[in-house]
């Protein structure tokens, strides 16, 4: 997507009838436009050539191609353009190897319009943060990867949290609710007991917490023992944590 025009999409797909279906979703969500159709190799490499999408929607099987052979051409050219592979193919194998050759998304069919419209905001946001970083920066931070590897958005285009395994958001919230009482900070000791936690799964969710600056974390040096991590929320804290 380049300024601020929509994101354009090649259907990349032999069957007609199923191109028909994604251009028509398409045109359900806001801030994509389908450029074209091609049904065969010759068709997809000319009009990646003429269009240069930002986006393929793209099958696996063809009757004169494999898509997993177009995808790996495309990105061995260097092309600045995405793909969403969406396929009957469920072989272990051949998503293995789409994700290995840098696919960003694999949908498989039927595709339902709710799991499309995900797949395609998620890209949208994606792409949208891609274009705004190489607008502002030169290199980036190890956040701003992780911010455009792992954010996702909900149903409505809105950002959601991309929560790693083993941390509950419900668990999440009451960690922040429990911080947000006090004006000094507790420790994860403290945290545990208010929430009725182990203290090493309340330390989980703060370090968690402290990662994407959602809270703080300083040593505090009592009179006895050891220094303890005491965590308070930061002043960039909000409620839509990453």
């Amino acid at each position: 997507m380049k300024g601020n025009r929509d994101i354009e999409v090649l259907i990349v797909e032999d069957d007609l009838r199923i191109a028909e279906i994604q251009k028509r979703f398409l045109e359900q969500i806001e801030g994509f436009q389908a450029v074209g159709i091609a049904a065969s190799y010759v068709e997809a490499k000319t009009l990646i050539d003429i269009l240069q999408p930002d986006l393929l929607l793209l099958d696996v099987y063809f009757p004169d191609m494999n898509g997993l052979d177009l995808l790996k051409e495309t990105k061995q050219q260097s092309k600045q353009m995405d793909v969403i592979m969406i396929t009957a193919t469920k072989e272990i194998h051949k998503v293995q190897e789409a994700i290995s050759i840098g696919v960003f998304d694999y949908i498989i069919k039927p595709v339902v319009f709710e799991r499309f419209k995900q797949s395609l905001l998620r890209f949208k946001d994606y792409h949208g943060k891609l274009l705004q970083l190489g607008k502002e920066n030169i290199h980036v931070t190890q956040q701003q990867v992780d911010r455009l590897l792992r954010k996702e958005v909900d149903g409505a285009g809105n950002e959601k949290a991309y929560l790693p395994k083993g941390i509950d958001p419900l668990t999440l919230d009451k960690v922040l609710e429990v911080l947000g009482k006090v004006e000094y900070g507790l420790t994860a000791e403290s945290v545990a007991k208010e929430i009725g936690v182990s203290r090493t799964t309340a330390r989980r969710y703060l370090e968690h917490l402290v990662s994407n600056e959602s809270i703080e974390a300083d040593l505090s040096y009592g009179t006895v023992g050891r220094p303890e991590r005491v965590y308070i929320v930061s002043s960039k804290a909000t409620k839509n944590f990453l």
